[in-house]
């Protein structure tokens, strides 16, 4: 390990190690442009020049490892008036035109400019002016700004392994550009605008919106997805903004999916802000009391199985429990978190958890994927397969649909029959695994949703068990969900009790009108058709589907709205903070569970969010502790059976990445996203939102 001295401060540090990297274990701050610690390096800026004894000329520290007895000076004399000759330069033709910039406030550039720069421009030329590209609906591009720092080029290459920016033409005449204009197809594309270091790329859906010192800053969890990113939801006055991720190195580390990003602006429409009832078959807007009234009314002489709950995939986890408790307490056990029918065996936590953690994804050495296309399901987990891919030596086996997951993959073959014969030690993928020291297998919900689901996931359990994916110190089982929810759900045993009824018997009942009274929780993406004859109370914060059919409508909280809790695909208890109050007469879900709860006189033990946690807890201890990945214990699960190719392809259940859930389907963002890259149209179609 080389030992060097920097500023006067000796540090002993790992071969490899680059003189930027030891000078920020040291706490010394270098400026930079093209460095980032999570793409390649790049050394074109020429912003961290540093002075190093018995070198001719000041060295890029972004690319100089650390050598044994280097004497390092980054706030010398050399070393100062190198940054300001670069800063000089970089300035000869930026614009300059900070008040009408987005990145005003938020510009790498700005601020070293202040801190690097000389007090004056010495140039008389022209500056350079560059043409605009179009990069799609999500960033806005202004590149006269730009300075060829080759981060989002380097960002959309080795981390999206969607290759669609490079460099074109040479010295003054050089380009970022798509070469062919077109949108950019990668769901991680937002993040390019984070990594931008001057306004060159900035978020076209915020454009001139507002300055980062107008916004309240909460500190929250996405649930777009299971992942669980962590992010910082920016509102000003009682709008969000935007939302930005923050650095969590076990979850996201500082990446997020363009809908966690940009779907938000559907928050301000389709929404419900008053009760609803419906009167001679139409809806009509109504005080809470007469929601209750109503509900009181078709509820008051019905048995218990005649009543029925089911839970959506934004739904926190004390507004589950709290309806638990409701439903059970009118005597009935037919309730569901999954609406998607998934076969999860909620009594082993193993059986639905992504036991090697998202983390835990970059010490596999195999993987295989049955059922899912972590691509649009889950792309920054994605983004973290991509990410051990590229280290090399990884084999990947997909079972499911073919598509392009941006890292090498071998296709097996898309059914049950190959799983089988994977199982069987047929198929040569099957030594792949056993070979590997640390195999792992993801089970998404293209292959659990089926009818044969429960054989496929006791498929999956004899073959982690034959191959050795779980062993001490190691799991390689997961299952990769689709719904924020579901986890938690599951946890908490949002599930049928004894006796009762499953999402698709629910459903089926309520059509021969066994079931008299449905609550949807949130729930939208259920088969609505068989509901015309139950009396369904829908509680939510969008008219989507489930709004559609309700006899009667409870407005909810959106996920910015409220406190609650969530639980991530790999069983991480996050804690999601109020950012903004909901609109109008909707208020949070557990309160109107509780509300609703005393009308029907079963009122529930408790009173405020703490006392509500209180008994969470006791009922689920694992809700206690906060952010930290829970692996379940391995224990059987699933069915046993030979598997067939009967039933047909898996096939993913989220055909549309831009539109998966209520807020995103009600987001113009995500319509234009839609529009151009889901159903490509062209780009002068995409930009006047027509057919041409």
């Amino acid at each position: 390990m080389p030992k060097l001295t920097i500023d006067g401060l000796e540090i002993e540090v790992p071969a490899g190690t680059s003189v930027l990297q030891a000078a920020e274990q040291l706490g010394i701050e270098i400026p930079r442009f093209c460095y980032h610690e999570r793409l390649p390096v790049a050394a074109n800026c020429r912003m961290c020049l540093v002075e190093i004894e018995k070198m001719p000329k000041p060295v890029a520290s972004c690319a100089m490892p650390a050598g044994e007895g280097m004497v390092v000076k980054t706030q010398s004399d050399v070393a100062l008036q190198a940054r300001k000759n670069v800063m000089e330069l970089l300035l000869i033709n930026h614009p300059l035109d900070c008040p009408i910039c987005d990145q005003g406030g938020e510009c790498d550039l700005q601020d070293q400019a202040m801190t690097y720069g000389r007090d004056k421009g010495r140039y008389d030329e022209e500056k350079r002016a560059v043409t605009e590209k179009y990069l799609g609906p999500l960033v806005k591009t202004a590149m006269t700004r730009c300075i060829h720092c080759t981060r989002c080029v380097r960002f959309l290459t080795e981390v999206a392994g969607v290759p669609e920016l490079g460099m074109a033409f040479r010295g003054e005449h050089a380009e970022i550009t798509t070469y062919i204009e077109h949108a950019l197809t990668s769901e991680l594309s937002g993040n390019i605008v984070d990594l931008c270091p001057v306004g060159a790329l900035t978020s076209k859906p915020y454009a001139f919106a507002a300055r980062p010192w107008e916004l309240r800053k909460t500190e929250s969890y996405d649930v777009f997805d299971a992942v669980g990113c962590a992010i910082r939801v920016d509102a000003r006055g009682n709008q969000v903004m935007r939302v930005l991720p923050r650095l969590s190195e076990d979850v996201n580390e500082e990446w997020l999916g363009d809908k966690s990003r940009h779907a938000v602006d559907g928050l301000l429409k389709r929404r419900l802000d008053v009760p609803y009832v419906r009167r001679d078959g139409k809806l009509e807007p109504a005080s809470w009391s007469e929601a209750f009234a109503a509900i009181q009314d078709a509820l008051g002489g019905l048995q218990g199985s005649e009543i029925a709950a089911l839970a959506g995939d934004m739904v926190d986890a004390e507004s589950m429990f709290a309806l638990k408790l409701l439903i059970e307490s009118l005597g009935s056990a037919n309730l569901d978190c999954r609406q998607d029918g998934a076969a999860l065996d909620p009594s082993a936590p193993a059986s639905y958890r992504f036991n090697t953690t998202i983390a835990g994804v970059e010490e596999a050495d195999a993987l295989l994927i049955v059922g899912s296309n972590p691509r649009i399901e889950a792309p920054v987990l994605n983004a973290r397969i991509r990410k051990r891919a590229a280290k090399g030596r990884f084999p990947v086996g997909v079972i499911g649909p073919k598509a392009d997951l941006t890292y090498k993959t071998q296709h097996l073959g898309d059914d049950a029959g190959t799983l089988q014969a994977v199982l069987d030690g047929i198929n040569p993928f099957h030594d792949v695994l056993a070979k590997a020291e640390r195999p792992m297998i993801v089970l998404g919900m293209g292959a659990l949703t089926r009818a044969d689901g429960a054989r496929i996931l006791g498929a999956a359990r004899a073959l982690a068990e034959k191959t050795g994916m779980v062993k001490d110190g190691w799991n390689g089982f997961n299952v990769l969900h689709t719904a924020a929810a579901r986890v938690g759900g599951l946890d908490l045993g949002f599930v049928p009790g004894p006796g009762g009824k499953g999402t698709r018997e629910i459903l089926a009942a309520a059509a021969t009108g066994e079931i008299k009274a449905v609550w949807l929780l949130g729930a939208d993406q259920i088969e609505t058709n068989g509901l015309d004859r139950a009396f369904v109370i829908y509680q939510g914060h969008h008219g989507d589907v489930g709004a559609q059919v309700a006899d009667v409508i409870l407005p909810g909280a959106a996920y910015t709205e409220k406190n609650g809790t969530y639980v991530n695909t790999e069983g991480r208890v996050q804690r999601a903070e109020r950012a903004v109050f909901p609109p109008g007469q909707a208020r949070e879900d557990w309160k109107i569970v509780r509300a609703a709860s005393e009308v029907l006189g079963k009122t529930l033990p408790f009173n405020t969010l703490e006392g509500l946690r209180g008994q969470l807890e006791a009922h689920a201890p694992a809700f206690a502790e906060c952010d930290v990945a829970t692996p379940g214990a391995w224990t059987a699960f699933g069915e046993s059976g030979a598997l067939d190719a009967a039933l047909g392809p898996f096939v993913s259940p989220i055909r549309n990445y831009y539109m998966t859930d209520p807020i995103s389907r009600a987001s113009p963002t995500m319509a234009a996203c839609t529009l151009e890259i889901v159903e490509g149209k062209t780009t002068t179609e995409a930009r006047t939102g027509t057919d041409g």
